[in-house]
């Protein structure tokens, strides 16, 4: 199932969801046929599809599309680049920095990689280095890829409560005392390597761009009229203090991805109607844009809940248990197993089918194996920003060529890339030999005593009933 999947996916170019149901479908046939299992055992698929989708997290799915593309229907990421342009005019690269800062704030809200690119490539890749196309897609593929990595996007919201039922999984079969990871977990471990990598693309950033300083950058033609100069700063300062403020509180717990998502959600657009911007021609638009990617990710939610059912009615994930039960070499050997089948996976499809198609399969027994979720976790993401990355077959480079239509240089644009895959290898490797730097250990997430009563925190409740279930 998972080859077909890989096969159809590159050579029909047909919707995920529509694959995964397709494939599911062909696979229940034959075992249904064969004996291997029960038709009676396809009737537990509505239920496990109204299950998941009780999930309040879910509700930030929408929110988060509606986020995303109200700040590029009212032309906010232009109006940001421009100002972001003036302000570091006397710097090197200083569209490769605003572009980087773009990224920063818009790739978390926009969650694939793919929907990222089309967006970054329409504001920022026309404004580049004319002179040097491969640098330019290289950069839109680095800050593409950075709502993989920066808390609270889409991708972390939805791996943290993938992780916390692989975590849930592995406890159950282990039995071992330890409190439930959850999505803040996911969050407060991902904060030190965002900003570590973070701190590295910037510093990269400015030195390619010290050897690029009198090139001739292309001036697109502006996609809405160019604002006063101080309303233009008011406007790029009020923005990016009003995003940042919510992505940090949702990092930092303060706030839940919901409340934050539906607060933006609401601001943009009494922002809209209030300066005027947001018509009824604007709004019926980005009302079709946010439906279309909300019904893509729940099409995807909905295709992902059946293959994996079919996966493991044909015992899949035991046999997978059983291999990573065989493995010895302690927790190294697992681990580079579990995240070497992420990294080949990224090759072919992107974040949201990872975390609904394998991340079920590879990690609950991977998690029995190496107990530390939220280091886990973190490494999985790592991995999955560097494939994406890796020429000639990196998702978010098909994406960027995909997007461009026009030939760029393989070789030149691995050059452009290395520093950053560089910059991501140190990350990664401080990661790998430094846990505590992303996560505490799992001995300080004991399970809450009984007798602790009611000084337990909710998440820990809640976490300690799905144990009990």
């Amino acid at each position: 199932m998972l080859g077909a999947m890989a096969l159809l996916l590159v050579g029909t170019g047909l919707p995920a969801w529509m694959l995964l149901i397709g494939v599911s479908s062909c696979a229940a046939a034959i075992g249904v046929m064969t004996g291997v299992f029960p038709v009676q055992l396809l009737t537990a698929l509505p239920s496990r599809i109204l299950g998941l989708l009780e999930s309040d997290l879910l509700q930030a799915l929408p929110l988060y599309a509606l986020m995303g593309v109200l700040l590029n229907r009212l032309s906010l990421a232009e109006v940001w680049f421009r100002a972001g342009q003036r302000l570091l005019r006397h710097t090197p690269a200083a569209s490769d920095l605003t572009a980087l800062g773009l990224g920063v704030l818009l790739a978390p809200m926009n969650g694939s990689v793919g929907a990222s690119v089309a967006m970054l490539g329409r504001t920022v890749l026309p404004r580049l280095d004319a002179a040097a196309p491969e640098r330019g897609a290289a950069l839109v593929c680095v800050a593409s890829t950075l709502g993989i990595v920066i808390p609270p996007s889409l991708v972390l919201v939805l791996l943290g409560d993938a992780m916390m039922r692989a975590h849930t999984e592995a406890v159950n079969s282990t039995g071992a005392l330890v409190r439930i990871i959850n999505t803040q977990d996911v969050f407060h471990a991902a904060l030190p390597a965002a900003a570590m990598f973070l701190l590295l693309a910037v510093l990269v950033t400015w030195w390619k761009g010290r050897s690029c300083v009198g090139t001739s950058v292309a001036q697109a033609p502006a996609e809405s009229p160019a604002l006063p100069k101080a309303r233009e700063w008011l406007v790029a300062g009020a923005t990016s203090a009003f995003v940042l403020t919510l992505l940090l509180l949702v990092a930092t717990g303060r706030l839940y991805a919901v409340e934050a998502a539906a607060t933006g959600g609401m601001t943009l657009l009494l922002f809209g109607t209030v300066t005027g911007s947001l018509s009824r021609i604007v709004l019926t638009e980005v009302l079709r844009d946010t439906l279309a990617l909300t019904g893509a990710l729940f099409a995807l939610l909905v295709g992902a809940t059946t293959f994996t059912l079919l996966v493991r009615a044909l015992g899949t994930d035991r046999w997978v248990a059983d291999i990573f039960t065989s493995l010895g070499g302690g927790q190294w050997l697992p681990l580079a197993l579990g995240l070497g089948t992420l990294a080949l996976c990224a090759l072919v499809i992107d974040a949201f089918e990872i975390i609904f198609v394998v991340i079920p399969v590879v990690m609950p027994p991977l998690l029995m194996r190496v107990p530390d979720a939220t280091w886990v976790a973190v490494l999985a993401l790592l991995v999955l920003q560097m494939s994406f990355l890796l020429p000639p077959l990196g998702y978010a480079l098909l994406m960027v060529r995909g997007f461009v239509r026009k030939p760029l240089s393989t070789r030149l644009l691995g050059r452009a890339l290395a520093p950053y895959l560089l910059a991501q290898a140190v990350v990664l490797t401080m990661v790998l030999a430094f846990p505590t730097l992303v996560s505490p250990g799992p001995e300080s997430r004991q399970a809450p005593a009984a007798s602790a009563g009611g000084n337990a925190e909710p998440d820990d409740l809640a976490n300690q009933l799905k144990l009990q279930q």
